[in-house]
């Protein structure tokens, strides 16, 4: 019998990146069967294979498409009430397309980018790229508490191991006045195999019921975003 997890103080279940990620394609068995811990092992340098490589190391060519996340920086905008000064702080933020839409929208934004893939980060926008440091979201966050007024991450969190993912979220929580997070799940068998086959980086593997446990187990209480390999 599945468990249906009662979260004491939950934030909201948004979908904000869900639209873009149903509008791509994805032959998840032709994954599956190509050499897949090869790949996951390339992958997970986070190198120019994983962004810029072939397809089967990760993006398959992540270039800056003028407006492509311009959608979800609107609703992050208006349902956090950003506006000139409002800190925003994007962890795992890859190349910082998504703070470039931000700040297109809202050019005195202070924003903060990091991301563990040094290839990811020198190749972001002129925009952003003062704007962007690396960080390692498994170690230490030296942000004050309440510093920013949003923090987001958006499909890094599930990169982490159990133990590491839940110091992320505690520390997620106390740096931020507002949070936002997506993760990859699944809520039934076919779902699963979908993101067993397609995930490469993926180390946390939960249903919809494990993350609301997992955000109630380390205190978070922001909202959040799962994505689905349907």
């Amino acid at each position: 019998m599945l468990l249906k997890w009662k979260f004491s103080l939950m934030g909201v279940l948004r979908e904000f990146v869900t639209p873009l990620h149903r509008a791509t394609s994805r032959d998840y068995l032709s994954r599956m069967n190509d050499d897949k811990v090869q790949c996951m092992l390339k992958a997970k340098e986070y190198g120019f294979e994983y962004w810029d490589g072939d397809r089967r190391y990760g993006y398959g060519g992540y270039a800056y498409r003028p407006g492509y996340w311009k959608p979800v920086a609107q609703k992050l905008i208006e349902t956090y009430d950003l506006r000139s000064g409002s800190k925003v702080l994007d962890l795992g933020c890859g190349k910082g397309f998504l703070l470039h839409e931000l700040l297109s929208l809202e050019p005195d934004l202070q924003v903060v980018g990091t991301d563990i893939s040094e290839y990811g980060l020198s190749h972001a926008t002129d925009l952003v790229k003062p704007h962007l440091i690396k960080h390692d979201a498994r170690g230490e966050f030296k942000w004050g508490d309440k510093e920013f007024d949003l923090v987001i991450s958006l499909t890094m969190i599930h990169n982490l191991r159990a133990f590491e993912l839940e110091n992320c979220l505690r520390q997620i929580q106390r740096i931020g006045k507002s949070h936002y997070v997506t993760a990859e799940s699944y809520r039934n068998e076919l779902e699963q195999f979908n993101l067993q086959c397609w995930a490469l980086t993926c180390e946390t593997f939960f249903d919809f019921d494990e993350w609301l446990w997992i955000f109630e187990k380390s205190g978070y209480t922001g909202d959040y975003e799962f994505i689905y390999f349907e």
